[in-house]
């Protein structure tokens, strides 16, 4: 009984935003915002560029980590990106995808060490969400999914437009 009590207080202690009844790993961070929680996918979150307020979410959610796909000389929107992360008790991680070249298997293996390396979940996030799907799809194939199965998990997470480039690097392996 004392374990059904403790399931069921965690279950309602830690909600996820859910979109249409079911959380995808790539979140609408306005909806996040306006949810005041969120929950990882797996351990991990996708989403464009945060602002503080969608930070704050992720902190009181218990998010450990936010790594940064953006490029080093992208906009942030937020003076000292990596202090107001840290100074929100999250850990910052620059991971810069500045170009369709570095969406490739030695990044996504890169990605994996990453976060293997972190306890605790993560927000993983580039300007709209594309090359975290990128770079999460050919992750996923490395950890043993199909092509298309790999695919659709980069979709879920974020991918559009820089497919084809997952595609080709899918087909180099």
């Amino acid at each position: 009984m004392k374990k059904l009590l403790l399931v069921t207080l965690l279950f309602f202690a830690f909600p996820a935003y859910a979109d249409e009844g079911e959380q995808g790993i790539k979140v609408d961070l306005d909806k996040v915002v306006a949810s005041g929680k969120v929950a990882p996918v797996g351990g991990i979150t996708s989403a464009g560029q945060p602002d503080t307020a969608a930070l704050e979410v992720f902190a009181e959610s218990g998010y450990a980590a936010v790594i940064d796909m953006r490029g080093l000389n992208e906009d942030r929107g937020i003076s000292n990106y990596a202090d107001v992360v840290e100074g929100k008790g999250m850990e910052y991680i620059a991971f810069p995808i500045s170009s369709a070249a570095e969406i490739n298997l030695d990044k996504a293996r890169q990605l994996d060490e990453l976060l293997a390396d972190i306890d605790g979940p993560v927000l993983l996030h580039c300007g709209s969400g594309n090359r975290v799907g990128a770079v999460l799809a050919l992750r996923e194939s490395l950890n043993g999914a199909d092509d298309e199965a790999a695919i659709e998990f980069g979709k879920d997470a974020g991918l559009t437009r820089l497919e084809p480039v997952v595609r080709e690097a899918l087909e180099a392996d």
